[in-house]
């Protein structure tokens, strides 16, 4: 069996092939780094419904998990740390060289605003949860509104695993909060799962306290989070002006949290983006009505994007109308995918690592990745080195891309590239990028591109423009017929302001250097492209007159917007 063999070659141990029972059937069952996996092997003949991990439904999701718990039951395994993998098989029309895709860990994801202890869930609330680990919903923050909620929340997150607990006192409650209330409250915050402060903030909606009554509270609960690190659940409907005023009271004292359900407009929200908090984005995103938040939500990078249900309120569509619960995460998550022109697991795996972020819940990203994937595209990442130092570049400090941990601990060889890649063959294109320069390690770069270019893949290369100096010789031509597209950043218009912002190791000579590399290219390279990032200080019409003579395309990249 092709994705026995496959799964063999990453060093899982197959434990059982086939495994049947009367909810269904799990195709393989094995062992990987300490984690049961359960396998689902799609095996396609046409690829045009997509990426295997939106091929599998919901149905077909709750299937395997009843069969995999029977599994574990039946063997006794205690520890229950699972995954649900999807291994991609594609025959091309003669059937023969198929391609295959293994996507790991393909449904996970975190729900960071749930209220879970209200009466609506009363009765069935193992159902709810059920449904949400089925679904693939990993961690849960249950939120506190009053003083009572809290306990409550406290009390459900110490019974279940996943959940954690947030403290505080709702906006529409600020005027019957005593002394003693607050002090209880405070005393709360010792608790082990409790992870945030909040509900807190401002509603002049409903006004159902004096305004007066709602800021006093609201910044008793940024102090309280101050004081204790704790990040904070904010909440603010039509009351933008005043809870933006006392944020910014805040601002020299590191308040970090999040604007949960957001409904405010642009300007809010790149105001909240300034101060360092995050947004999240609740079921109205998925309304048919909703263009204008989504056309918002465009404008929050996705490093800084949170996902929520804010259940029981506020269905997506389609279930708009019923009770909410977590596991509708998988209708609001496909809406984002569209809005930031990403995939789905893109979008799951970059909020998971933003809740682990902010709260600490949930796993941190794997560090040192090789290779990754954002959207349908294979990024190797041979390198941290680079001859630049641009100043506004974070790969010394924090090389995260979408959600990847791209700090290598060690640089990989050519042969572990190629086992860190696979099989590529369900990939647009590899683009040889990661958090330096490639150029800097030559021979690997060009035995990769070979090993790529044999299974018939497009390959773009993202490169500074200084591989001619770095290895003491033009190197254009042995680029030649592996590269399809080669992205050069150019920069800066002059060599006077390529030094000021990207502080190249060979100084002066760098700018000259770069502007005659990409001349090579252009003469040798199908498709050379370079580009600037948009920041004050680049003059971008020169940039691109630079580009016009030089007979390239020319592409702004946005600032701290990578991947």
């Amino acid at each position: 069996m092709l994705a026995v063999k496959f799964l063999k070659k990453r060093g899982y141990k197959i434990l059982q092939r086939n495994y049947r029972r009367r909810n269904g059937e799990i195709d393989i069952v094995c062992y990987d780094h300490g984690t049961i996996a359960f396998v689902e092997v799609k095996t396609r003949y046409s690829d045009k419904y997509g990426p295997p991990e939106l091929s599998v439904t919901e149905a077909k999701k709750r299937q395997i998990i009843k069969v995999a718990l029977q599994y574990i039951a039946e063997k006794k395994i205690e520890d229950r740390n699972l995954r649900f993998d999807v291994v991609s098989i594609f025959y091309p029309p003669d059937k023969k060289h198929p391609t295959i895709t293994l996507f790991k860990n393909a449904f996970a994801k975190s729900d960071l605003a749930a209220y879970l202890d209200f009466p609506e869930y009363k009765g069935d609330l193992e159902s709810v949860l059920s449904r949400a680990k089925e679904a693939d919903v990993g961690c849960i923050i249950n939120v506190g509104t009053s003083l009572a909620s809290s306990k409550k929340s406290i009390a459900l997150a110490n019974r279940f695993d996943n959940i954690y607990a947030s403290i505080g006192i709702h906006p529409h409650d600020s005027s019957k909060v005593s002394e003693q209330d607050w002090q209880t409250l405070e005393s709360l915050v010792k608790e082990p799962k409790v992870i945030a402060i909040g509900e807190t903030g401002l509603d002049y909606y409903r006004n159902r306290s004096p305004h007066e009554d709602q800021q006093h509270i609201f910044r008793k609960h940024l102090t309280l989070a101050k004081s204790h690190n704790l990040p904070v659940i904010i909440h603010c409907r039509e009351a933008s002006n005043d809870c933006l005023t006392i944020l910014h009271e805040y601002k020299n004292t590191v308040i970090k949290g999040v604007i949960h359900c957001f409904s405010g407009t642009k300007e809010t929200a790149e105001k909240c983006i300034e101060l360092g908090l995050y947004i999240s984005f609740a079921g109205p995103i998925t309304f048919s009505n909703a263009n204008n938040l989504r056309e918002i939500a465009k404008t929050v990078p996705v490093e800084r994007l949170l996902l929520e249900t804010d259940c029981p309120f506020l269905s997506p569509q389609p279930k708009r109308g019923e009770r909410n619960e977590p596991s509708y995460l998988s209708f609001i998550i496909p809406i984002l995918a569209d809005v930031y022109g990403l995939s789905v697991q893109d979008i799951k795996r970059i909020t998971t690592f933003n809740a682990y972020k902010l709260f600490g819940i949930g796993e941190p990203e794997q560090e040192g990745k090789v290779a990754y994937a954002i959207r349908n595209s294979l990024y190797i990442n041979l390198t941290n080195r680079c001859s630049n130092v641009c100043t506004f570049c974070m790969r010394e400090t924090y090389p995260i891309v979408k959600g990847h941990h791209l700090g290598l601990k060690k640089e990989p060889t050519a042969e572990e590239v190629i086992h860190a890649i696979g099989d590529p063959g369900g990939y647009d294109e590899a683009v040889f990028c990661g958090y330096g320069e490639p150029t800097e390690r030559l021979d690997v770069l060009i035995a990769v591109a070979r090993f790529l270019k044999s299974k018939g893949k497009r390959i773009r290369l993202d490169t500074n423009g200084h591989g001619d100096l770095i290895n003491g010789r033009p190197i254009i031509n042995e680029l030649k017929g592996l590269i399809d597209t080669m992205c050069i950043s150019l920069n800066a218009d002059t060599a006077e302001k390529y030094e000021e912002i990207c502080k190249p190791v060979f100084g002066e000579k760098a700018y000259p250097a770069l502007i005659q590399f990409i001349k090579s290219a252009k003469r040798a390279i199908p498709n050379v492209q370079v580009s600037i990032v948009e920041m004050p200080g680049i003059d971008t019409e020169k940039c691109k007159k630079i580009a016009q003579e030089l007979g390239v395309d020319f592409r702004i990249r946005k600032y701290n917007v990578l991947g």
